[in-house]
């Protein structure tokens, strides 16, 4: 190889290998996207995936980046509305790039419930960590994950693939609201809201 040849050789990084820092990331969009009413069109964006960068949601809802949490709410506000979930891969993504995060349990947090009506036209509605509305129903449902003590763990679906966690306390509040039903022949007790009716355990199973 001649050395002129030697000197035009170039190592090229891909995007899978080199993934963009969070300076850069936040800065491909308008910092007033963390403020606007309405989410980007983040489903219609296809850019390639760029790897995984070092930033985390911890189950208590916090973001981190590098091990340490990101304390300004207007990044973390704007990194929430480019969270998609594809597969089961969380990422975020703008037009020009998609990388990677670790979710340690559900992206979003249901930390309040309002209730409108009573009895079958009973509907209950939670607000997210960021603020977010969503109306338990067929577009909002609730899934419930018995865990290993026997305890359980609710969600309700916000966007997409993306759901929140509700806190103790909320489940507190909303179990304040539910009803004993029948559910595929047994009595159930559950959540009642928009015509729809989400069971949470078997009402035999239920301690006084």
């Amino acid at each position: 190889m001649s050395g002129s040849d030697e000197k035009t050789k170039k190592t090229v990084l891909t995007p899978a290998t080199s993934p963009p820092p969070l300076s850069l990331l936040a800065g491909q969009l308008d910092a007033g996207l963390a403020h606007a009413a309405h989410l980007p069109p983040i489903d219609q964006w296809n850019p390639p995936f760029c790897g995984m960068i070092p930033m985390r949601i911890a189950r208590d809802g916090r973001w981190f980046h590098q091990g340490t949490p990101i304390e300004r709410p207007a990044l973390v506000q704007l990194f929430s509305k480019l969270l998609r979930k594809d597969g089961e891969r969380y990422v975020l993504v703008t037009p020009v790039e998609c990388v990677g995060i670790e979710v340690e349990d559900a992206p979003f947090l249901a930390v309040e419930m309002k209730i409108e009506n009573e009895g079958s036209l009973q509907i209950l509605s939670l607000r997210t960590n960021f603020d977010d509305w969503v109306q338990i129903g067929t577009a909002h449902p609730l899934r419930f994950e018995t865990q290993p003590d026997g305890g359980l763990k609710p969600y309700v679906l916000v966007r997409g693939d993306l759901w929140a966690l509700a806190t103790r306390s909320l489940l507190v509040e909303l179990t304040d609201y539910g009803t004993i039903e029948d559910w595929r022949g047994e009595p159930w007790f559950g959540l009642r809201s928009d015509g729809q009716f989400f069971a949470m355990a078997k009402a035999n199973g239920l301690s006084d």
